[in-house]
């Protein structure tokens, strides 16, 4: 499934995903960028792991001084750069975030929202230390998962998008605790504070768990200064 968001919920048909989202999800995805941007600072060099169309680099390219976002998708990386006019153009790269082509501690902060973590397909610990190899010490890493609490209305969005054809009919019997599976092989899952915290374990960071909105599980990791 690494593939699926690269060949078919890319560009306009992801947009598509965002554009009919119930009032409940939008209030979601708000709580998330407002929790990323405020913990951006304005000299800040930030790094956005899935950027899509670049529906999260806007508001980060505002309040940072240089930000690059990178998809495998080059679909949706073009439709990113149509919409990025302006002084606060991001840049734009097509990339596997396990594989980064980014010297060390190249940013001050890397941002992967909206479950990506999950929705990459990739092995999770590879994409962590990757993020933290790219992350100056000091700096700052912002992983994001859906709350148990959001299951309701996440599964009710994801039931549109199925209902609009832009992902498989949902397998009901397949679908239940924080797992949603469609019938085309697409699947869905989520990150526990436990599974976070074991993911990091051995890493030289400092970890937090927060919940924002009681919708979204961020994991707030920061690099340790010490290690040279």
């Amino acid at each position: 499934m690494s593939g699926y968001y690269a060949d078919r919920l890319s560009a306009r048909r992801l947009e598509r995903c965002y554009q009919i989202a119930p009032p409940r999800v939008r209030r979601y995805l708000a709580a998330e960028i407002e929790y990323v941007v405020r913990r951006v600072g304005p000299e800040d060099r930030v790094l956005e792991l899935g950027c899509g169309y670049g529906r999260v680099l806007a508001p980060l390219a505002e309040a940072a001084r240089w930000v690059v976002g990178v998809d495998t998708s080059v679909a949706s990386l073009r439709l990113g750069r149509r919409r990025s006019a302006g002084a606060a153009r991001p840049a734009l790269a097509a990339m596997d975030a396990v594989r980064l082509g980014f010297k060390d501690c190249a940013f001050d902060c890397v941002v992967c929202v909206q479950n990506g973590i999950s929705a990459f397909h990739v092995e999770p610990t590879a994409l962590v230390r990757e993020a933290v190899r790219v992350t100056r010490r000091g700096g700052k890493f912002l992983f994001s998962t859906y709350s148990s609490r959001f299951w309701d209305a996440r599964l009710d969005w994801f039931r549109r998008q199925a209902r609009a054809g832009l992902v498989g009919e949902i397998d009901e019997a397949r679908t239940a605790d924080g797992v949603i599976v469609c019938k085309d092989g697409f699947r869905a899952t989520t990150v526990s504070p436990e599974e976070f915290l074991a993911l990091t374990e051995g890493l030289e960071v400092e970890r937090r768990i927060e919940e924002v909105d009681g919708s979204s599980l961020f994991c707030e990791l920061t690099r340790l200064e010490r290690g040279g």
